[in-house]
């Protein structure tokens, strides 16, 4: 980059939330989101509590998993089998209280069995014919979609629409789904054989895309233990789907400091190759790098995470932390990054790196 900006380590920064678009905002308004923020920590509390009654460990994950359903966005799971990965997302539907359904992903799925199909139905007093919609499980509020790459490109762009604008068209008709409504899809590493590349417009329509690591020693006792005793763990549904799309709302209304603003910006035109002020080594082993929604999704996140961690507005420390779950799906590298073996997350280390704030700024 032509010149490193200088960000504050910390800003002073007063709890005034933010209104609605088209609404006027009062103190009551206020007041009521202070509630609402202290109950999203409690509830998120709770849910992580019942979740970890079934899965050991993974505490990074589910706590992205839970921004992404509070920033109403879908998330991605890449991970080798047997980390639990479809096990933590139906735990988590179950402490949700939500409706759901999954769709295990394979070569011969076709997106009719996804979205639904017409099918033909015959009156049996009148013999009258008529077409009628059969819905397909992605009419639910949480879609496992499991090993996601594991079909064509084709079937995995039905999800589009309906990850995109929350509908589905079919017939000349369009349904609606039922709010909340997430997709928490499951893959495997591109490597391994019988596996798809995502399509890029796809990708781009998951908030996160988050990597489930193997568990430590410890973890992996304790999963030993449970997994060959009589342990029998039962899961409550401690939020409900009201309470979400509640949650949901007063994210949004989180204030975004001007400074933790203008770090967003910075970093993901950074690693934009076409961007005249992107970082010098970003032309060379950046292939290409991430359009706008990446900016609006870690401004969103990072909204989502500062509450849960009690605090009413976004600080840097959310935006740094988020930004490899939300770029990593983002940037594919060049061929020389790729043969040096460079990864993603090193792009996306070095870039935080350069973006460091400057502590004589705060002075």
């Amino acid at each position: 980059m032509s010149s490193i900006r200088a960000y504050p380590c910390s800003q002073k920064v007063s709890f005034m939330v933010q209104p609605p678009p088209r609404e006027t905002g009062t103190a009551s308004e206020a007041a009521n989101d202070g509630a609402k923020a202290a109950e999203l920590v409690k509830a998120c509390q709770a849910v992580r509590q019942q979740v970890g009654r079934v899965v050991v460990g993974q505490e990074d994950v589910i706590e992205q998993l839970l921004i992404a359903i509070l920033s109403r966005g879908h998330c991605l799971l890449e991970g080798v089998p047997g980390l639990a990965k479809t096990l933590m997302i139906r735990t988590l539907a179950e402490s949700m209280h939500l409706k759901f359904h999954r769709i295990q992903f394979t070569p011969d799925l076709m997106p009719g069995d996804i979205t639904g199909t017409d099918i033909i139905q015959e009156d049996p007093e009148t013999g009258r014919r008529q077409l009628l919609f059969e819905r397909g499980p992605v009419f639910t509020q949480m879609l496992l979609a499991d090993e996601i790459n594991r079909t064509p490109p084709k079937t995995q762009a039905a999800l589009l629409e309906a990850m995109q604008e929350h509908e589905v068209t079919a017939g000349g008709k369009t349904y609606k789904l039922d709010e909340p409504f997430f997709v928490l899809a499951t893959q495997n590493p591109i490597e391994q054989e019988g596996t798809y590349p995502l399509p890029e417009a796809q990708r781009d329509r998951f908030l996160f895309h988050v990597v489930v690591d193997y568990p430590s020693r410890e973890e992996e006792s304790e999963i030993v233990d449970r997994t060959t005793s009589t342990f029998d763990a039962t899961v409550q549904a401690v939020v409900s789907g009201e309470q979400i799309i509640a949650f949901q709302k007063t994210v949004r209304r989180v204030p975004l400091p001007p400074h933790v603003k203008e770090w967003v910006l910075d970093a993901v035109r950074a690693v934009r190759p076409s961007d005249p002020n992107c970082a010098p080594w970003a032309k060379e082993l950046i292939e290409w790098g991430p359009g706008p929604r990446a900016s609006q999704q870690l401004v969103l996140a990072s909204k989502a995470r500062a509450l849960m961690h009690g605090r009413p507005h976004v600080t840097l420390d959310d935006v740094q932390k988020l930004a490899f779950p939300v770029l990593r799906h983002r940037i594919v590298p060049t061929f020389t990054a790729e043969a040096d073996g460079i990864t993603v997350d090193d792009l996306i280390r070095r870039l935080v790196k350069d973006l460091a704030p400057k502590k004589s700024a705060a002075l």
